[in-house]
């Protein structure tokens, strides 16, 4: 195990706890992997398992781990809204009946992959000194759309104390400021507690400036908007020469690179990238050159070529959906989905990034979290990071923190609550409704976040 000095500021994963509703409905445009296993039987105990299994084996080697509860699935309020009344029961049957689409968006676990939840500039960069965060509003999509106001919530349970952290208002949910969160944004620094430059990754512009635009994607639709980047680095009070806004590649987004964390990570000084992450590349790590320079650090470029890792490899194994992590030594480990070892040309590629002194990534560690790699996510997609100092840590709600206890009573709390199996067509069980806020309503209580859930507040 890895060890680090107890006041160190430390990056703190904070991974989505699988919902019971975990299901294969292929809800999300431009995700290959999510269309391609639409319709098949999933396993939502062995996908919260699995997730529990990678965080633990996180723990036990040194790295700070964290939780973020699930979303209540289905969102029967939700159904209020769309014009259905009567019991929960008998919204979701008339829903059901009305169009099954419904009930798929509004039963989706999508909240696992909480690379999406927020965006967060952590208080080395921030001029008040703390940590900011704005919950995304993830409206290119309605199954995730849906998500801001409890995301926000349980965001505001665990980072309560107002002398160290803020909470902003999610961005206005239309498609000129479409937010998808952290997975279109990476910060680099030479150390966590030095101050960072904040990389955001966009797809498209979306308001009306009145002259021509780049055609872009023409297969799928760009999700991030260049003024959703900017408006996010406002609310935290980031300047020009903290930030570079790089333009997604049109090619990339195409290949089902629906976010940038399917094609780079970054950790410290290092970006690992694939050369078709960014539509200019050249100007991109200029840009980070400069800024990180002005700001004492040095930018560590780790490029994959295509003629190593084809982009259909590379968005087929998730190389680069991976948690790059810091050791207490400074060298870095690299977290990365099973489907890259049984690639021969992504294996191949990382046994030469680990053995290229030039860079720190010194390992790479395969682990089986196939349940969401299914849906469309993997490791990166799993988990939220946040830079915290001790006193930050210290003003934060515990109850969220994994150890080994909190790892042995979610265990339990999954095999108590969850299926061993769920299709598609389950989805209109209306027992569904019971076990899920049954098992949140216990979850809230475990983790010690109070009533954050609607369901709860209106019992």
């Amino acid at each position: 195990m890895i060890h680090f000095e107890p006041d160190a500021t430390r990056e703190i994963n904070f991974d989505g706890l699988v919902g019971p509703t975990h299901n294969y409905s292929g809800l999300a445009h431009g995700n290959i992997a999510s269309a391609s296993h639409r319709g098949l039987v999933s396993n939502p105990r062995e996908a919260a398992l699995q997730g529990l299994a990678k965080m633990k084996a996180l723990h036990d080697a040194g790295f700070a781990q964290g939780v973020l509860p699930p979303q209540p699935r289905p969102a029967i309020e939700m159904l209020d809204r769309l014009g259905f009344t009567g019991t929960p029961s008998q919204k979701l049957a008339a829903a059901w009946a009305a169009d099954p689409a419904i009930v798929r968006a509004i039963s989706s676990a999508a909240a696992m992959w909480t690379a999406n939840a927020a965006t967060i500039t952590p208080s080395p960069d921030a001029a008040d000194g703390r940590v900011h965060f704005t919950a995304a509003n993830l409206q290119s999509s309605f199954h995730r759309a849906i998500e801001a106001p409890t995301t926000a919530a349980a965001l505001g349970a665990i980072f309560a104390d107002e002398s160290c952290f803020v909470h902003h208002q999610a961005l206005p949910a239309t498609p000129a400021f479409s937010d998808e969160g952290a997975a279109n944004h990476t910060r680099l620094c030479s150390t966590y507690d030095a101050p960072g430059v904040h990389l955001f990754v966009y797809g498209r512009e979306g308001l009306d400036r009145g002259h021509a635009k780049p055609t872009g994607s023409k297969r799928f639709t760009a999700r991030q908007t260049l003024e959703a980047s900017q408006a996010v680095a406002r609310q935290h009070g980031l300047k020009a020469v903290q930030c570079v806004f790089a333009r997604q590649s049109a090619t990339a987004i195409d290949a089902g690179v629906f976010h940038n964390d399917v094609i780079a990570v970054g950790n410290g000084p290092v970006l690992l990238y694939h050369e078709t992450a960014f539509a200019d590349e050249d100007t991109v790590l200029a840009e980070l050159r400069e800024k990180m320079g002005a700001r004492g650090a040095r930018l560590i470029p780790v490029r994959v070529a295509s003629e190593a890792v084809s982009l259909a490899d590379a968005v087929a194994t998730y190389l680069f959906n991976s948690q790059l992590l810091t050791r207490a030594d400074g060298s870095m480990v690299v977290i990365v989905p099973a489907e890259c070892e049984r690639n021969p040309a992504v294996a191949a590629e990382l046994g030469r990034i680990v053995a290229d002194p030039a860079n720190p990534i010194a390992e790479y560690r395969a682990y089986d979290v196939k349940q969401s790699m299914d849906n469309g996510g993997g490791p990166a997609c799993l988990r939220l990071r946040v830079v915290l100092t001790a006193a930050e840590r210290a003003a934060m709600n515990p109850g969220v923190l994994f150890d080994d206890a909190l790892h042995d009573k979610l265990g339990a709390w999954v095999e108590r609550h969850y299926r061993d199996r769920l299709a598609v067509d389950d989805l209109a069980d209306p027992a569904l409704i019971d076990e899920t806020q049954t098992a949140l309503d216990e979850l809230t209580r475990l983790l010690k976040l109070g009533s954050i859930y609607a369901f709860q507040s209106a019992g």
